[in-house]
């Protein structure tokens, strides 16, 4: 273009604005065959494209041999805003390319979903299966079959023996009972006959209030001589714990002898964080294994949970009845637990197929022709190497499952070149209104 200028018109202001016209037109034109040539010049790596030089060679970090950048036109690169996610793009990746970086995909499924809570817990004696081995009457230990903590006993086996002077005066009230019913049996009053039977009954009564073994009994009506020494049988099977009674020793009335723990069935306790609580629900199975036995596993479910969360670690208190075959739990042992948690029907895809930005979670969706464009979903609970999505996908899409984060790559890097192409119309504008004013 050619100026034609006046001789003698061309003043100060004049030349002034002439030379801004041409320094800004040059400005322009200048950025627009820079940007065109070096985007012409670029070459990437397959394997690494956040890696551009301005000439052909080796990629420095892995060898591989640079490719040229072929950035699409403007009009065919998805901006940020169309992927959804800001400052990225939809990018299209060629059969060789997805095949040197090992890009893969899968489907998003529905179906069930079941999702695996790990705690460790404690073994716990079953406190309603907790036993004190008691006397009803005053006397002295004569004889004791119960001697340690730690021993088995049987139900109905002998624990120990006892002089009571108040059972030896039971027994004789009991013979001589049974001796005036038997007298009273014969009479031709049943007035008479049934007070014989009552007055027994009561005697009978009375040893067995004071805890007497109903085979003591029948040993006392067989033989008809009172015992110095009662012997008291344990009344449940399980495990000394806990022993106050000495050979010789006077006992009292109410007096703890023994403690017997039923250990056929036990209680674990587990800790579940404070954000497992929602998926800890009553009667929900758990699985339980032994760290020095994995092979042996044992069923549990929950029975109770804690009212109140533990303020110190934050974490919330479940009990678990247990089945213990072979008492192979013992108390204070550490078991791990896993609960499992039926989610019902979800959408799931791979867990490899989530990315996590820190500000959400985004999954590349495969398209036609090798396109692939960048969502952001919401990801829910992950279990079994899938990841369920509560939002922002369906099922039977289709997402890139490897190499996620050099597809994450190269969508910024094709983000920010359409950006850098985009045609800014509003800086010449400007300049044009603001030429067209003076």
């Amino acid at each position: 273009m050619t100026l034609h200028i006046p001789a003698g018109r061309l003043t100060l202001s004049t030349a002034l604005v002439l030379v801004g016209a041409i320094l800004i037109a040059g400005f322009l034109a200048g950025s627009g065959c820079k940007s065109q040539t070096a985007i012409a010049a670029q070459y990437h790596c397959p394997m690494h494209p956040t890696y551009v030089a301005d000439r052909p060679g080796d990629c420095p970090i892995c060898g591989m041999r640079l490719v040229p950048v072929q950035p699409a036109p403007p009009d065919e690169i998805a901006p940020a805003e169309a992927a959804g996610v800001p400052g990225m793009a939809t990018i299209t990746v060629g059969a060789e390319e997805m095949r040197l970086a090992g890009v893969m995909t899968a489907t998003a499924e529905r179906g069930p979903f079941t999702r695996t809570v790990r705690a460790v817990g404690i073994v716990k004696a079953d406190e309603t299966r907790v036993r004190r081995v008691q006397t009803r009457v005053g006397g002295y230990v004569e004889r004791l079959q119960a001697n340690f903590i730690g021993q088995l006993i049987r139900q109905g086996d002998p624990v120990l023996g006892i002089y009571s002077p108040e059972l030896l005066a039971s027994q004789e009230e009991f013979l001589r009972a049974r001796e005036t019913a038997e007298r009273f049996a014969t009479s031709a009053l049943p007035e008479v006959r049934r007070g014989g039977e009552d007055l027994l009954a009561a005697a009978r009564q009375r040893l067995e209030l004071f805890a007497v073994p109903e085979s003591f009994i029948a040993h006392l009506e067989q033989t008809g001589r009172a015992e110095r020494v009662v012997t008291l049988t344990a009344a449940v099977s399980g495990y000394i714990t806990a022993k106050d009674v000495l050979i010789g020793q006077r006992v009292e009335p109410g007096m703890d002898l023994f403690t017997i723990t039923d250990l056929s069935t036990v209680w674990v306790e587990a800790a579940f964080h404070e954000f497992e609580v929602p998926a800890v629900k009553v009667g929900a199975a758990a699985t339980l294994t032994l760290p020095y036995d994995p092979s042996l596993k044992l069923e549990g479910r929950v029975a109770y949970i804690h009212p109140y969360l533990n303020a110190d670690t934050r974490t919330l208190p479940a009990r678990f009845d247990v089945s213990n075959p072979g008492t192979a739990l013992k108390p204070d042992m550490y078991v791990d637990v896993e609960l499992r948690i039926d989610q019902g029907e979800q959408v799931t895809v791979p867990a490899d197929a989530v990315m996590d930005t820190g500000e959400g979670q985004i999954v590349f969706v495969a398209g036609a022709n090798g396109e692939f464009t960048p969502r952001q979903v919401i990801a829910g609970a992950r279990a079994n190497g899938r990841a369920v999505i509560l939002a922002g996908l369906a099922s039977r899409e289709r997402v890139a499952v490897k190499a996620n984060f050099l597809l994450d790559s190269e969508s910024r890097l094709r983000a920010s070149i359409a950006g850098a192409t985009s045609p800014d119309t509003s800086f010449a504008s400007e300049h044009q209104h603001a030429g067209g004013g003076r």
